[in-house]
C-alpha cells in the first residue's frame, strides 16, 4: 500500500530532475541540486502513516516535511535516476532489512550507520580525531523506562559527536557540502534533536533543513546554528 502526494512535483519532473543530477559530476553537487528543490516547501510533521499497532505504509509526500522524511527522500532520489527507482531505495533507506513495517523503520539517525552502511559512512570521528565524545545511549528509553515509540525495542548504541565548543575553522573545513548531519540530543534515549543537509557556498557555510522555527526548508548559518546546539554527527553518502 501507497500513499503518494506530490505536491509542485510530477513524476515526469522528478524524472527530468533525476537525468539532471546524473549528469553532475560528483555526490556533493547532486545533493545539493536535489535538496535545492526542496528549498521553500512547508514543514509538516507526523506525514509517515503507521504505528505498532497499525500496518505501515510506503508514504511519499513532497508537499511536506520534517527534517527526517527531508533526508529520507533526498538519499533515496540521490541513488535512483527514475521515479520508479526512487520508491524501491526510499523502502532501503527508510526501513532496514526492506520490510515496510513501524517496527523495522530507521527511526534515529544513527540508525542510517547501522543499517545503511552500504550507502553512508559516518565521518564524524574522521573530521574530528580527537576532539569527539564518545557516550552509550539505550536508545528509546526515557528516563522512566518507558519508551519514545512504542512497540519499538530499545537498542544500545555507542555515539561519537564533535561538541559544538570545538567546531573550529579546521573541523568546519573538513565538513562538505552533501553531509548528513545531526544536531546530537543531550536527553536520554535519543542520539539526535534534529538533521539536515551541509551546503558549502565558496566560504560560508549552510545548514539546509526542514525547519519547525520557519515552517518550511530552508538555508542557515551553520556556524550560528549550531553554536545553540550540543554538538554534532556527520554521516557522509558513499559513491
Amino acid at each position: 500500500m501507497e500513499h503518494i502526494t506530490l505536491g509542485k512535483f510530477s513524476r515526469q519532473l522528478i524524472n527530468f530532475l533525476l537525468q539532471e543530477a546524473s549528469a553532475l559530476p560528483d555526490i556533493s553537487s547532486q545533493v545539493d541540486f536535489l535538496s535545492k528543490q526542496f528549498v521553500g516547501i512547508p514543514y509538516k510533521e507526523s506525514t509517515l502513516i503507521g504505528d505498532a499497532n497499525t500496518g505501515e505504509v510506503l508514504v511519499i509526500n513532497f508537499a511536506g516535511v520534517d527534517c527526517f522524511t527531508f533526508l529520507d527522500y533526498i538519499e533515496a532520489l540521490r541513488v535512483s535516476k527514475s521515479f520508479s527507482a526512487f520508491k524501491e531505495n526510499l523502502v532501503k533507506v527508510r526501513y532496514h532489512s526492506g520490510e515496510i513495517t513501524f517496527e523495522k523503520r530507521n527511526h534515529f539517525f544513527t540508525d542510517w550507520k547501522e543499517f545503511n552502511s552500504e550507502l553512508i559512512d559516518d565521518v564524524t570521528e574522521a573530521i574530528a580525531e580527537g576532539n569527539t565524545v564518545k557516550i552509550t545511549k539505550n536508545l528509546n528509553e526515557k528516563n522512566d523506562r518507558s519508551h519514545f515509540l512504542p512497540g519499538v525495542p530499545c537498542r544500545e548504541r555507542e555515539i561519537t559527536y564533535i561538541p559544538s565548543s570545538v567546531i573550529d575553522e579546521r573541523i568546519s573545513g573538513m565538513l562538505q557540502t552533501g553531509d548528513y548531519v545531526g544536531i546530537y540530543s543531550e536527553r536520554k534515549g535519543l542520539d539526535v534533536s534534529h538533521v539536515g543537509i551541509l551546503i558549502r557556498n565558496n566560504d560560508a557555510l549552510f545548514i539546509r533543513h526542514a525547519s519547525s522555527m520557519h515552517g518550511k526548508v530552508v538555508d542557515e548559518d551553520f556556524q550560528k546554528y549550531i553554536s545553540d546546539n550540543p554538538g554534532i554527527i556527520v554521516m557522509r553518502p558513499k559513491a
